[in-house]
C-alpha cells in the first residue's frame, strides 16, 4: 500500500531529470536506485527532504538532491518535500523556528515590523540570527528523524495489516472447504 500511495505522488522522471537546477548532477540522475520505492529509500527521502525544508537557504533543492544521491534515497521525494517551505509557508515556519530558538537560548524575542528591504534583512538578522538558526537546526534534525521513523513505522504497519488480512483470508477459505 505505501508503494502505491507514493507512486501516485511521484513526479515524472523526465521532469526531474530535465530540471535546470538539478542538471549539475548530470548522468547520476539516471541511477535507478534513486527512483526506487521501498521502505528504506522512502524513509531516507523523508529524512532528507524534511531536514532541508528547514534550511533557510535558496539552494535547498540542490542540497537535498545531493544528499539523496549520496545516501541513495528516493530523489523525487527528497526534492518534493523541500517545497514544504514555499513563499506561503516560509514566513510562519521560519517565525516559529525563531521563537523556538529564543525559547531554547532563553532570550526574549525581539519585536519588529517586517520591511522587504535588504537593509531590514541585514539589521534584523544581526540581532536575531542565533535564535533563528538554532530553531531551524532543531526543527531540521527533529523533523528529519520523525519523518524517517514515521515512514518506517507506517510501512511496517502496512505490511503487518496486509499479512494479517492474507492470513484471515486463508483461514476463511480453508474453513469453508471443510
Amino acid at each position: 500500500m505505501p508503494r502505491k500511495f507514493f507512486q501516485r505522488l511521484m513526479p515524472d522522471h523526465k521532469k526531474i531529470k530535465e530540471n535546470k537546477s538539478l542538471s549539475i548532477f548530470g548522468e547520476v540522475l539516471h541511477e535507478p536506485n534513486l527512483w526506487h520505492l521501498n521502505r528504506r529509500s522512502v524513509a531516507g527521502a523523508f529524512a532528507v527532504g524534511l531536514f532541508f525544508a528547514w534550511v533557510p537557504l535558496p539552494s535547498q533543492m540542490i542540497m537535498a538532491a545531493a544528499t539523496a544521491i549520496f545516501f541513495r534515497t528516493n530523489l523525487p521525494i527528497s526534492v518534493m518535500l523541500v517545497w514544504l517551505t514555499n513563499p506561503l509557508t516560509m514566513p510562519p515556519m521560519f517565525y516559529f523556528a525563531y521563537l523556538l530558538g529564543t525559547w531554547i537560548l532563553h532570550t526574549p524575542p525581539s519585536h519588529f515590523t517586517f520591511e522587504p528591504t535588504l537593509q531590514w534583512l541585514l539589521h534584523g538578522m544581526a540581532t536575531s540570527w542565533k535564535p533563528f538558526l538554532t530553531g531551524c537546526a532543531v526543527l531540521a534534525i527533529g523533523s528529519g528523524i520523525l519523518g524517517y521513523i514515521g515512514i518506517q513505522g507506517m510501512w511496517r504497519y502496512s505490511i503487518y495489516k496486509r499479512m494479517a488480512a492474507r492470513k484471515n483470508k486463508t483461514r476463511k477459505s480453508s474453513g469453508a472447504n471443510n
